[in-house]
């Protein structure tokens, strides 16, 4: 059996394309995983167009936030000396100034300056590990981070580089993809379509037979019986990430090391929480905010989603498998 959530907004049937509308998906790689959207267009829509608006899109996105990019407008902040104001193109800005936001509201449990102990952990561009890192090594990444030391001035598009500050998006920027692509879209006349990168979603307007984009949450590939209810959302104006230690992870001496990184400690999280989806409107948020969540752990992460009314579900693993626990706003959406 299946359980339907409903964004609160629909307050009416969403009207469908129309009869000569056509059914378009396009594919690709991108931010190291792999993008796909599909949409419905209107019959004097170049395709062809599209997709290399689509493409222009990612590729901006990665120029201006990647920190695997040594030529990004991310990186060229990280090489900046102590006391240099770096200018920075909008978007960039505008990313940056939410992940702060996050990092403000969850008092540091997500951290866009933790770029140093993802490094670290070899979950960034720095190469992979099979072990913990010692120690002392852990203790001076984290004086490397520092997100309350980072000034923005939007007006004047340019951020402070406190010194040795190290910036990491990668827990948002996706997400800010994702919404880049399907303002695109919008703004080429195309008003249904479903955008993913990565797992991360975004859906607008609805199918050909006025049915919403249905999407299955994602749920740890172990999850087993112990969720036999399959989530799907309708993703009508709607957003969903998740985060899950699952995703990337190494293991050393019997230890899963997972790659979501509690900046407060510098080490991994280390509690039972398997998974956090989150639904926002803006995908940019609920990618950061699942990373928040997931760092917090399933008791302060559901105080801070209660708090702040975040539609969150966290998957816990016990003995038995895994307990579900979902914030009042998501339960509210439950059809």
């Amino acid at each position: 059996m299946n359980r339907v959530l409903i964004p609160l907004t629909l307050s009416a049937p969403p009207v469908p394309p129309g009869a000569q509308a056509r059914a378009q998906r396009w594919a690709g790689e991108t931010m190291g995983t792999t993008w796909s959207v599909v949409a419905m267009l209107p019959p004097t829509v170049d395709a062809g167009a599209l997709e290399q608006g689509i493409r222009a899109a990612l590729d901006s996105v990665i120029a201006q936030m990647s920190n695997w990019a040594p030529d990004s407008d991310v990186s060229r902040f990280n090489r900046a000396c102590a006391g240099t104001w770096v200018a920075l193109p909008a978007d960039c800005l505008r990313v940056l100034a939410c992940a702060l936001q996050v990092a403000r509201d969850s008092g540091g449990a997500y951290d866009p300056s933790a770029g140093p102990l993802v490094d670290l952990w070899g979950f960034g561009p720095a190469p992979k590990r099979s072990a913990p890192p010692a120690p002392d090594e852990v203790a001076l990444a984290r004086r490397q981070c520092g997100w309350d030391r980072i000034v923005l001035d939007r007006e004047g598009g340019r951020a402070l580089q406190p010194g040795s500050v190290s910036l990491d998006l990668c827990a948002i920027a996706k997400g800010f993809a994702v919404d880049a692509v399907a303002r695109y879209l919008d703004g080429e006349g195309v008003a249904h379509h479903l955008t993913e990168i990565g797992g991360e979603l975004r859906g607008n307007g609805v199918k050909p037979d006025g049915m919403p984009w249905w999407v299955a949450l994602e749920s740890p590939p172990d999850s087993g019986p112990a969720t036999p209810e399959q989530t799907l959302v309708a993703l009508h104006g709607l957003s969903a990430a998740t985060s899950g230690d699952y995703r990337r992870f190494f293991d050393s001496e019997g230890r899963r090391y997972a790659h979501t990184i509690d900046p407060r400690t510098g080490y991994p999280a280390s509690h039972a929480l398997a998974s956090v989806t989150v639904l926002h409107v803006e995908c940019m948020m609920a990618d950061a905010l699942s990373t928040a969540l997931t760092v917090l752990g399933p008791r302060a992460g559901m105080e801070h989603a209660r708090r702040h009314g975040i539609a969150a579900r966290f998957l816990v693993r016990t003995p038995g498998g895994f307990d579900e626990h979902l914030s009042p706003a998501f339960a509210a959406m439950l059809a």
